[in-house]
């Protein structure tokens, strides 16, 4: 399962998200840079559980390399698509679940879910000498929480079938949750110790996500991320948006709801909306006229369903969504 996209919106640009993001681009470009020296680079900041039980290992680290391998690991990462994997799925939950915390509180989350997971993994395969590198136990963690925020969300799945591509919208609860039970039954036929994926550090890092959410939702606001708030509200709608048109009974229209912000609907603004009708899914532009009023209903002529020599008008009723 690859996820494309979810419907949840988020009210303020995710700067720490896209900022975690550019930071591990910018470590995988550091670590292409290392040539030769690559491997020991990677055992140097990779998280290798046997530096910490085997005392003839520990002895070729010094005790900051010691510490500073739980946080620089995650930062890391075996190759192109292992680093592409990892951050688009960043992408896709971790604004979501910035919007809530708080940029500030979101980065603290994130790197405790990714020493967790990394802890998680030491204690389970404390003499494996494979060095585990990637954001994939911090990552968990963000779908853990996005899971307690978000569980009727919807995300756009791809599924190949036998190469060729389906798309479904699996509720979020059900996504995650499949996504969860494989990490579980891989984790469990993997062998402790071996090398491969790190199964162990996914579940950690998605239990503890859990668990550091709600800590963190608990504790009082310090007021910073307010200030960061105040500087990141998005004052747009997205420009692309799904609307899942009603029709009734012998009616060649359909009717749906495009959403904007109140400055949109003051200067006007460009819209692409994609409406799914059957099998059929259509992009349309729209364009919302300057000082137009909340309830306004823009007619697409021709663009309804198709009732005999007929075709109906798609009538989308305009709805103003506050700024944050």
């Amino acid at each position: 399962m690859i996820p494309l996209r979810d419907t949840i919106q988020s009210r303020n640009y995710p700067v720490a998200n896209t900022l975690i993001i550019a930071v591990n681009v910018a470590v995988y470009l550091l670590q292409a840079a290392q040539g030769l020296d690559g491997n020991r680079f990677i055992l140097t900041y990779g998280l290798v559980p046997a530096r910490y039980s085997v005392p003839e290992i520990a002895a070729y680290f010094t005790w900051w390399q010691q510490v500073i391998a739980f946080a620089s690991f995650m930062f890391l990462h075996g190759g192109f698509w292992h680093l592409l994997g990892n951050m688009w799925s960043l992408y896709i939950f971790g604004d979501n679940v910035e919007d809530r915390l708080g940029s500030l509180r979101y980065i603290f989350f994130y790197l405790l879910c990714g020493i967790a997971s990394g802890l998680t993994h030491l204690m389970i395969n404390l003499s494996s000498k494979v060095p585990t590198v990637g954001a994939s136990g911090a990552i968990a963690g963000v779908m853990g929480a996005y899971l307690l925020l978000y569980p009727r969300s919807k995300i756009l799945t791809l599924i190949p079938i036998f190469f060729i591509p389906y798309f479904i919208e699996l509720p979020a609860f059900l996504f995650i949750g499949i996504w969860f039970l494989l990490q579980f039954v891989s984790a469990a036929a993997s062998s402790a110790g071996g090398g491969g994926i790190a199964w162990w550090a996914h579940i950690g890092g998605f239990v503890f996500g859990i668990i550091f959410l709600k800590l963190l939702l608990r504790l009082p606001r310090t007021g910073l991320s307010d200030q960061v708030r105040s500087r990141t509200t998005k004052h747009r709608t997205p420009r692309l948006q799904v609307v899942r048109p009603r029709a009734g009974d012998g009616d060649p229209n359909l009717y749906g709801t495009i959403a904007v912000t109140p400055r949109e609907a003051r200067s006007g603004a460009q819209k692409l909306i994609n409406v799914p009708w059957g099998f059929q899914k259509r992009l349309f532009r729209v364009t919302i006229p300057p000082g137009i009023r909340d309830g306004t209903v823009l007619r697409l002529e021709g663009m309804g369903k198709q009732a005999g020599d007929v075709r109906g008008d798609l009538n989308l009723k305009v709805t103003l969504q506050e700024e944050q």
